[in-house]
């Protein structure tokens, strides 16, 4: 996906065609710092990506994501959410992103600034539902996404569905739809998610040590009228309040592949949790980073 970047940045308008399109890239941009498969997202705004989100006895969840790209991208945003339990309905909340290029500025024949910058967003916010049934979750999310692009401008609506399945606490499946609008397979805007999670050890690494837990996963997305990558990643978790996720990923929407590396921190304390990844980037662009807060009510 970042191979795709430095010729938006050259080109401007001339790449993009459709506004939706346009949109749909920088949200995909956001989702380079997530350090696990898409369908496994958890935590934070952990919706956006999948709206099946499992309840963990918090009555109240709020956080806020930044999400910032090398400078020869030049785009950044934000992620912000805000769920609460609803007794026999579920967990149902708000969730809100903006996602927004710089650097873009008029010329006529030649490199010079001649008109000021060109504006380049898209924002989205949404309601989003999910409640659990035994070992299975269910989400949806119906969001507003609104773009803008120099002086063209469009808005749309999308509908998305997630689930996720435990099974023994020892395997987990999941799947989720994101920016889902129409049924037509030939649709650059348009993505799905899936993703399995395998606990492949529990237990204390060394004598008298805590109790870590160790995962394996693999997630694959199908994007870009059909294109698909692949996620392979690991995770280990101390408890609550120590988690160390890498995720290895391989993207082939632009033609060529290119690996990339993804990586993730979590600490807890007391009702908060801090978050912290870093995507090492491909082709010598640079690093995106994400730092997250989430609080969590009870």
């Amino acid at each position: 996906m970042q191979r795709f970047v430095p010729m938006l940045v050259a080109l401007g308008p001339a790449v993009l065609g459709a506004q939706q399109a346009a949109g749909a890239e920088l949200w995909r941009l956001a989702g380079v710092t997530v350090s696990v498969p898409a369908a496994l997202a958890r935590d934070g705004a952990a919706a956006f990506w999948n709206p099946a989100q499992e309840a963990d006895g918090a009555r109240t969840l709020a956080s806020l994501e930044a999400i910032e790209t090398p400078e020869i991208v030049g785009a950044s945003g934000l992620l912000a959410s805000l769920r609460v339990q609803v007794k026999g309905v579920g967990r149902v909340g708000l969730i809100y992103g903006r996602m927004q290029l710089g650097g873009l500025t008029r010329t006529s024949f030649g490199p010079d600034d001649n008109g000021g910058t060109i504006p380049f967003y898209t924002h989205t916010a949404g309601l989003t539902w999910t409640r659990s049934f035994g070992a299975t979750t269910l989400g949806a999310t119906a969001g507003y996404h609104d773009t803008q692009l120099d002086d063209l401008h469009e808005s749309h609506w999308t509908f998305d569905i997630g689930a996720a399945r435990r099974i023994n606490d020892v395997l987990r499946l999941a799947a989720a739809t994101h920016f889902f609008a129409r049924f037509q397979t030939a649709d650059n805007v348009q993505d799905l998610y899936g993703a399995a999670e395998l606990r492949v050890f529990q237990g204390p690494l060394w004598d008298s040590s805590a109790v870590a837990t160790v995962r394996a996963r693999y997630g694959v997305t199908v994007t870009r009228a059909g294109a698909v990558d692949h996620a392979f990643g690991a995770g280990i978790e101390f408890g609550p309040p120590l988690a160390v996720d890498a995720l290895l990923v391989r993207e082939a929407g632009y033609g060529g592949a290119a690996w990339r590396v993804v990586g993730g921190l979590r600490v807890a304390v007391g009702h908060y949790r801090i978050s912290f990844a870093r995507d090492t980037g491909v082709n010598d662009i640079g690093a995106a980073y994400r730092v997250g807060l989430e609080a969590r009510l009870r």
